[in-house]
């Protein structure tokens, strides 16, 4: 079962480029993903001879961080050494392979003691429409705390959905943070009770938060809800710094990557200056769910169902459960996790039909073991 089958790695080979390198196996051990190593060379070299000592360190390199993932029992493609400008030849190999996401690094540049987002980071998310995991900072990627900016768009809909996935996988904690700004009271500030007015306002957004996640399964992870009043980006990026989150995931949309989370260029501002490691989706999904067809044992299906009830695919995980029963109906683990399942999705009469069930099964085995017994002390 894979949940992320491809991954674009960049890497320039720098120092900084090993995190980068080192977060990408991490979550191709865990999402058991397929990386494809990307390496862009200026277009314009005027000197011929430097041009090829170039080419020849570029592949040199590929090969050799290339075997090192390799050597970490993870899949790779054939690397690519491609030439042009970065963000664009970047993109376009994420679409000629078909990637599920691009990974770079944040190329931080230091401005006013702040790390910032580097241009080719930036670009790269502009033009792409694949998801974009960016890894800020040089330390470990140990994704503990991951936080979920919403602004009820579709676009906060996958974001959401997505960090729900990489919350089970992670067994990371998950904040769903919204905001709303109040500035356009001002001009009305003198005619009304202000205080009251903003309390208005949270309750309405407070129902509307409630029902933009009655679309979501929640079980099975810890998560916190939250609602602040303020300016978005500004709220998103002190919520990541008070609450030191590992992870942003966030929702782009439209060829600018601006958010639609109030009316501006949201996004933009908070991975600019976000402290952490973020992901970006415009238009795709990271997670997808591929399950392999070929399945026949009941150990294989077991096995997935059992993945699939921990990363929260529970209706998913019922098909697999099924398919167990189907070879062998008295497969006491199956009905034990068809009633887990069905208990976490509410379902009360299923629930207790299969710990009927497994009563039942529970009993004959018993009452076999007890028959061999009897039998085995009839012979003697």
């Amino acid at each position: 079962m894979k949940l992320i089958k491809k991954i674009l790695l960049a890497t320039d080979f720098s120092k900084a480029s090993e995190y980068v390198v080192a977060d990408a196996l991490e979550m191709a051990k865990i999402f058991q993903s397929e990386i494809t190593l990307a390496y862009v060379m200026p277009k314009k070299i005027e000197n011929k001879k430097a041009q090829q000592l170039l080419k020849e360190f570029a592949l040199k390199q590929l090969a050799v961080v290339n075997s090192n993932i390799e050597n970490e029992d993870v899949n790779t493609a054939e690397p690519m050494l491609l030439k042009g400008d970065f963000s664009d030849e970047i993109v376009s190999a994420a679409e000629k392979r078909h990637t599920s996401m691009i990974m770079i690094g944040g190329g931080e540049v230091l401005e006013n003691n702040i790390l910032r987002l580097g241009s080719n980071a930036k670009k790269i998310i502009k033009k792409s429409s694949k998801p974009v995991l960016v890894v800020k900072g040089n330390k470990p990627f140990n994704i503990k705390s991951i936080l979920c900016p919403v602004d009820f768009s579709q676009e906060s809909k996958r974001a959401l959905k997505n960090a729900i996935t990489m919350a089970h996988r992670f067994k990371a904690n998950l904040k769903i943070l919204t905001v709303f700004e109040v500035s356009q009271l001002n001009y009305i500030k003198n005619k009304i009770n202000i205080n009251q007015e903003i309390k208005h306002i949270h309750s309405h957004y407070q129902k509307e938060f409630d029902a933009f996640l009655k679309k979501f399964n929640l079980v099975g992870i810890e998560v916190t809800k939250e609602i602040k009043q303020g300016v978005p980006d500004q709220e998103i990026l002190k919520t990541l710094k008070e609450d030191n989150c590992d992870l942003l995931v966030i929702g782009t949309t439209g060829r600018s990557g601006i958010s639609k989370i109030l009316m501006g260029s949201v996004t933009e501002k908070v991975i600019r200056d976000a402290p952490c490691s973020f992901i970006t989706l415009k238009k795709k999904n990271i997670i997808k769910l591929e399950i392999e067809s070929k399945m026949q044992s009941l150990e294989d299906h077991y096995a997935v169902a059992q993945q699939l009830f921990e990363d929260g695919f529970y209706k998913d995980s019922i098909n697999e459960f099924e398919a167990c029963l189907d070879i062998s109906f008295m497969h006491l683990p199956s009905l034990k996790g068809l009633t887990k399942v069905y208990n976490k999705l509410g379902d009360t009469k299923s629930e207790n039909k299969y710990q009927k069930l497994t009563t039942e099964v529970l009993d004959k085995m018993y009452n076999e073991k007890i028959e061999i017994e009897a039998r085995k002390h009839s012979i003697h």
